[in-house]
């Protein structure tokens, strides 16, 4: 019975950080994208819903890569031109946002060289790099998991609408749907 009690408590406050900032408005966060075009999220993104996934260690960048393709292929990929019936997809800013900080900081070059190999050119215009300080965020965001990534979708006025973080999976991507579609 304790080890149940445990395990019922761990997932309700689990559940409850991750949801904790629901209804705040997102700290404002600049940075350069893979394509060299500086941006700073929501100010630049107000004009329609925006996911923002963040990642503060390398293992945490591993998890957001498992994001890329899932949401590239549901958000961000044009229906082909002579597509007899075009898909409808919600109208979203996707930013995948590794974050370089403390004594990270002073990488962050060499690793946005790295970033434009590894990573599909496809994708490298919602690839911010950020690169400063991690405590404002961390508090405001209220992600304490070094090792996690955390996603953010954010509405048009800048609050957070919506908020999960970990490894992709078609329940959170449905989720997120959810919360940006028109129709």
């Amino acid at each position: 019975m304790q080890k149940f009690t445990s395990l019922f408590a761990f997932i309700f406050f689990s559940t409850f950080i991750v949801e904790a900032q629901v209804g705040d408005p997102f700290p404002e966060m600049s940075g350069i994208t893979l394509t060299d075009k500086n941006i700073t999220v929501p100010s630049d993104t107000q004009d329609k819903y925006t996911l923002i996934g963040l990642a503060y260690s390398k293992k945490a960048e591993d998890d957001l890569k498992t994001w890329f393709q899932p949401v590239y292929e549901k958000f961000v990929r044009e229906s082909k031109p002579n597509q007899l019936i075009p898909e409808l997809k919600p109208d979203v800013h996707v930013v995948f946002v590794p974050m370089f900080t403390g004594i990270k900081q002073g990488a962050s070059n060499a690793a946005i060289k790295k970033m434009k190999k590894g990573i599909d050119e496809k994708l490298h215009a919602n690839v911010m790099v950020y690169s400063g300080k991690l405590g404002d965020y961390k508090e405001a965001l209220d992600f304490e998991k070094k090792d996690t990534p955390y996603f953010f979708v954010i509405d048009k006025s800048g609050k957070i609408v919506y908020a999960t973080s970990g490894s992709y999976s078609s329940k959170k991507i449905g989720e997120i749907e959810s919360e940006v579609s028109d129709f």
